[in-house]
């Protein structure tokens, strides 16, 4: 095991490695309990039931898809990153695609499935830099700012401190609600847990917080702690079923939007990660086809399982700070995902004001990437800042995407820099403007 993962070359050990997977497992552990929630649409409370996915399937799922994921990067790619379920493929998949294009749950999840598959072919062929390549760096960060602000936005509606309203179409929630004043309290531990540099802060902000919510009465405390497996009989392969239900103008939005994401999200966190461990050779990263290889697969089998898009996590940068250098790290991670199964029971005590900290947070992990954008140059800044803002406004992250790829080369041309456009975004330009004319009512 130690020649495998090359152990005296990276100057680690099993130990090192250890601590590594676990500091990484305890960083984005909360995807276990905010992913079932999410898919669920537990938030819309007028929503039928019989068209929600069953929570502890997902939660089944989730668990399933993180640790064959993390196997694969630590065992194929031997790299310590980790995989699971996507913040903002989740939301886009729940919001925008179930309940906003009222797509029903198994079709969008044979949207992720096509959509891992493209990956797969995409990263097998090499075709991967050339479509980096063609988008835009801007709009690349763009896109992840508007996810997180869009996470955010959801946050705090789980929270109750922002509500609907019917003049001003959104006003400040009733603050003395007994679940809006733990949702702030979670927000403010968290706060401080991530301000302090506490391992796992999200994590343990959302433990202290239901821990607080069942002190207080907030929160019914859990029957036991641990319980069996939960079946996933209603997810499994529920994709396949619906293959062909694809062939049409939205779906093909929604698996573009899934690729896409998937696509520069799991680029940008390897590079990150590659670049603080130090793998980075030349400004390139060893094993590049292997580590996306790893993604795209995971995707797949998360889709075949019954979640959405599977993606490496930024956050497993908490654990090569930790020490970990090799695919060991992963292969730890991947462990106590499984070993997580068994503690669904616990899930009871986790409710909307206890994760809506932790879809705040992340969006502000993800917001950061404004700082990236050269808002100096005005043909730049429009469709940045259109693609950033239709998120949350219009509760779509394709519709957002779809507005500034739709804006980008009109300013660009009449910049004088249509040389600079990529025949493939004039492609985009135009499935997103079919997007508009034929789906937008």
């Amino acid at each position: 095991m130690k020649n495998y993962f090359e152990f005296q070359k990276h100057g680690t050990s099993y130990k090192t490695e250890s601590i590594a997977g676990l500091t990484t497992f305890l960083a984005m552990a909360y995807i276990l309990v905010v992913n079932p929630l999410m898919l669920s649409l537990a938030s819309v409370g007028d929503y039928p039931d019989a068209l929600r996915m069953d929570q502890g399937a997902i939660f089944t799922a989730t668990a399933l898809s993180a640790a064959i994921g993390c196997l694969i990067m630590g065992l194929y790619a031997k790299y310590p990153i980790a995989l699971a379920p996507g913040m903002g493929l989740n939301a886009f998949f729940a919001y925008s695609v179930v309940l906003g294009m009222g797509i029903p749950w198994q079709t969008a999840l044979a949207g992720v499935l096509v959509s891992g598959i493209i990956f797969i072919f995409l990263t097998l062929f090499g075709i991967r830099e050339k479509i980096i390549n063609a988008i835009p760096a801007e709009l690349k960060y763009a896109v992840g700012a508007g996810i997180g602000l869009f996470i955010t936005f959801i946050g705090f509606q789980n929270a109750g401190v922002i509500v609907g309203d019917e003049v001003v179409l959104v006003a400040l929630g009733d603050l003395t609600n007994g679940n809006t004043l733990l949702a702030i309290f979670g927000l403010v531990i968290t706060v401080i847990l991530m301000v302090r540099g506490i391992k796992g802060g999200i994590f343990f902000g959302i433990v202290i917080t239901a821990v607080v919510g069942m002190l207080f009465g907030l929160i019914d405390r859990p029957t036991a702690v641990v319980g069996a497996v939960p079946s996933i009989d209603s997810t499994f392969g529920a994709a396949f079923a619906s293959l062909g239900d694809i062939f049409t103008i939205q779906m093909l939005v929604v698996i573009l939007t899934f690729l896409f994401v998937d696509f520069f999200d799991t680029a940008g966190t390897l590079v990150a990660v590659a670049n603080q461990a130090g793998f980075m050779k030349d400004n390139k990263l060893p094993r590049a086809g292997k580590a996306l290889f790893a993604d795209s697969a995971a995707t797949v089998a998360g889709a075949v399982l019954g979640t959405s898009t599977t993606t490496s996590y930024i956050e497993s940068s908490s654990g090569v700070a930790a020490g970990g250098r090799t695919g060991f790290a992963s292969v730890v991670t991947a462990g106590l995902f499984l070993l997580s199964l068994v503690f669904f029971p616990l899930l009871s005590v986790i409710t909307e004001p206890v994760t809506a900290p932790a879809l705040i947070i992340v969006g502000v992990l993800m917001v950061s990437a404004l700082g990236k954008i050269d808002w100096n140059k005005f043909e730049i800044a429009v469709p940045a800042f259109l693609t950033v803002i239709a998120m949350p406004l219009t509760y779509s992250i394709a519709t957002g995407i779809a507005v500034g790829f739709i804006f980008y080369p009109i300013t660009m041309i009449m910049k004088g820099r249509a040389k600079e456009i990529h025949p493939i975004m004039y492609a985009l330009f135009v499935i997103f403007i079919l997007y508009f004319v034929f789906l937008i009512e």
